[in-house]
């Protein structure tokens, strides 16, 4: 019977993702899984659904999570693999992919994203050469670079270089090691390093250096290289000039240095960017998102740095943020992270996607309809339709999450599917809402009564009883406690019990509590000196609620 649900359940998860519909096929796929906890399939559906909304972290927690379940499954891999993609682990992605591959070496899916993923590792390498999925083959085949890769600092130096290139402008150009490297990737012949191994630059000899620029004659083409040179600094020279205005609040000067830097050298994006910032904090908005359009363009015709590009991006996304328009928000936030992940807007997309998931909270809360779901929930509940009554109770407390009575119904569903953390969480928040809400606690004390915590049902009853003294429920909860707990005669079936309950093996084991369950026995009178102490007091009564210890 639970089988059959699950699989109607992701039937209609599917039906819904095709639909376009993600947040009905995320939920359709949870619910799944609460029935069949270990299905394979429901997790790769719903990272699929992940995927397809954008929440490629959740994608990739399901995509392991199907892999551990059933490792022999290729399409595990083909989420794998997507979910690594999208978050921009390229590598890692592509060992998904050929990992499904050797399961199955025809998979049409498998094959795309492979291809998908290595033209990613080719237009990177582009911009970036030590991105070469080649790298260490190509350094290994070089009698030049060999010897270099069993020195641990440099394979450090080249990962760190396949992550940023413009580590490079921090003093490694002076490693004769990576010039040579260097050299090896883009194809150009480099001359031997002057020692084998690595030493600091200041050992070189400057007069070497001094001869060699005297004995070179500049042609003109090099004075117009150096005249082009000349604005670039220039343009540099007025960006600083911007930069010292825009710290003193002088907006208007600050356009005109960045503006002037933009003259003399158009192709430096970050002079837009700077323009875009002066214009934000004049909260001229308009002009802003335009300067950071026109920023993106001179980055992507100049092979700017991507996380130049990025920073674009997420200026965007501040602007529309600061208009709170937050789907425009996120939009930019995320074509920011597409271009390089940085932890801060990665945080600033969490708090865009829940700003925007507590407006559309906010504007979906109708008390009507709820009533109308509790309703249809209830009538599914008795006729032992659980899942689709959770679905039911699941849209009125969308509907009016402020109402305890909703959370007190669904946790009596997720209790009957065996769900009883969830019913547990449910019971507090009904009790949180209303307080004085008698069933609350009594619902409360059956789903502890069935985690075996019988001191929290115990107490969860004996609320119910101060609210209402003649509660029957309560009653029966403290009766059926006190059943449970009463010590039985067999050994054996005292050592059962123990062991099927995890807080009492916790117990059992504590060194502490061994000793004092020692003296206990050979001087019962030393018990009174223990249980001044409140957590030794609440262990003893565990035990004894579960027979192991009784008091003479």
């Amino acid at each position: 019977m639970a089988d059959e649900k699950a699989a109607r359940l992701k039937d209609e998860g599917n039906k819904a993702l095709q639909e376009g519909n993600t947040t009905k096929a995320i939920e359709c796929y949870t619910e799944a899984i609460l029935i069949e906890p270990t299905n394979h399939v429901f997790y790769s559906n719903r990272s699929a659904a992940y995927a397809k909304d954008g929440k490629y972290e959740q994608a990739l927690e399901d995509a392991k999570k199907c892999v551990e379940i059933k490792p022999e499954w290729a399409k595990g891999y083909s989420r794998l693999g997507t979910a690594l993609f999208f978050l921009k682990q390229y590598e890692a992605a592509e060992k998904a992919f050929e990992a499904g591959l050797k399961l199955e070496p025809n998979n049409a899916q498998l094959k795309a994203g492979l291809e998908e993923v290595q033209s990613k590792f080719a237009e990177t390498t582009v911009g970036n050469p030590f991105r070469n999925p080649n790298l260490y083959a190509m350094l290994h085949a070089n009698p030049k670079t060999r010897e270099y890769l069993n020195q641990p600092d440099f394979v450090q130096i080249l990962e760190q270089l396949k992550q940023n290139p413009n580590a490079l402008n921090s003093g490694l150009l002076q490693d004769p090691r990576i010039i040579q490297t260097l050299g090896i990737l883009i194809g150009v012949n480099m001359p031997d390093p002057e020692q084998e191994s690595y030493e600091p630059p200041a050992k070189q000899e400057k007069p070497e250096k001094k001869e060699k620029e005297e004995k070179e004659e500049k042609p003109e083409k090099m004075e117009t290289d150096s005249e082009l040179d000349d604005n670039k600094k220039q343009a540099l020279a007025e960006k600083e000039l911007g930069n010292a205005a825009y710290k003193k609040k002088d907006f208007e000067t600050a356009h005109q240095h960045y503006d002037k830097a933009k003259e003399l050298d158009p192709t430096n994006i970050t002079f837009y960017t700077n323009n875009a910032a002066v214009f934000f904090e004049e909260r001229k908005f308009e002009e802003c998102l335009k300067e950071c359009e026109t920023a993106v363009q001179v980055g992507r015709e100049n092979k700017a740095d991507y996380i130049q590009i990025a920073k674009a991006f997420a200026r965007m996304g501040n602007t529309y943020f600061k208009q709170e328009k937050y789907e425009d928000a996120l939009k930019y936030y995320q074509k920011s992270i597409t271009e390089h992940r940085s932890p801060d807007i990665a945080k600033k997309c969490q708090q865009v996607e829940k700003l925007i998931k507590e407006k559309e909270r906010e504007a979906y809360i109708d008390p009507v309809k709820a009533v109308e779901e509790k309703e249809k929930g209830n009538k599914l509940f008795k006729k032992g339709d659980f899942p689709n009554a959770l679905k039911c109770y699941n849209e009125a407390i969308k509907r009016n999450p402020g109402d305890a009575k909703l959370y007190s119904n669904r946790a009596a569903t997720y209790q009957k599917l065996a769900a009883f953390e969830l019913a547990q969480k449910d019971c507090d928040e009904c009790i949180r809402l209303d307080p004085t809400f008698v069933k609350g606690y009594t619902r409360k004390g059956g789903v502890l009564f069935a985690l075996k915590k019988y001191i929290d049902a115990r107490s969860a009853y004996e609320k119910a009883l101060e609210l209402d003294p003649n509660n029957k429920e309560a009653r029966d909860g403290l009766n059926a406690i006190l059943t449970s707990a009463r010590a039985p005669t067999d050994p054996d079936e005292i050592r059962r019990r123990a062991m099927a309950d995890p807080e009492v093996q916790s117990i059992l084991s504590d060194p502490g509590m061994k000793i004092i369950i020692e003296q206990m026995q050979d001087n019962p009178q030393a018990i009174q000196e223990h249980l001044k102490n409140p957590e030794i007091l609440k262990k003893i009564q565990k035990l004894m609620e579960v027979g192991i210890l009784q008091m003479r």
